[in-house]
């Protein structure tokens, strides 16, 4: 049982963006002040990756815990309460679309990095998330000489 009106509800949902979300924010701000440059969602790409680095061929997705599916979020504290059968579903799609997605780019000779919204606010996971694509960078930069 939902404690919000129908209208309330519509409301709140209304307002929950998908592009320019603060945890994006915050990767892409860490990522630009760490001196790597990217596009952002690249509607041509298969899920409109959040960043995009088109020379390297490696798009990151910043998933919000809550829609995606985070196992270390959704099932362990973060468990929805009300209309359970509906958001349990809608978040099965959305992880099997994600999946697809994933695999359409990696067919494509695409590298996908994932990073969660609870890894955000962890500093050494910015710092990791930094060294992956440092890696594929320069190593595909070794591969062109």
């Amino acid at each position: 049982m939902d404690r919000l009106s129908p209208d309330r509800r519509s409301e709140n949902m209304a307002r929950i963006r998908s592009k320019d979300t603060a945890p994006e924010m915050a990767v892409r701000r860490f990522l630009h002040a760490a001196g790597l440059r990217y596009r952002l969602h690249r509607v041509r790409l298969p899920g409109k990756p959040d960043l995009v680095f088109s020379k390297w061929r490696i798009c990151v997705f910043v998933h919000g815990c809550f829609w995606h599916g985070c196992r270390r979020c959704i099932d362990g504290t973060r468990r929805v309460k009300s209309n359970t059968e509906y958001w349990s579903g809608k978040v099965a799609e959305n992880k099997a679309r994600d999946a697809r997605h994933k695999a359409a780019l990696e067919g494509a000779g695409w590298t996908v990095l994932t990073i969660w919204e609870c890894e955000v606010t962890n500093p050494a996971k910015l710092q990791n998330l930094a060294g992956r694509i440092r890696r594929v960078t320069s190593r595909a930069a070794g591969n062109r000489r």
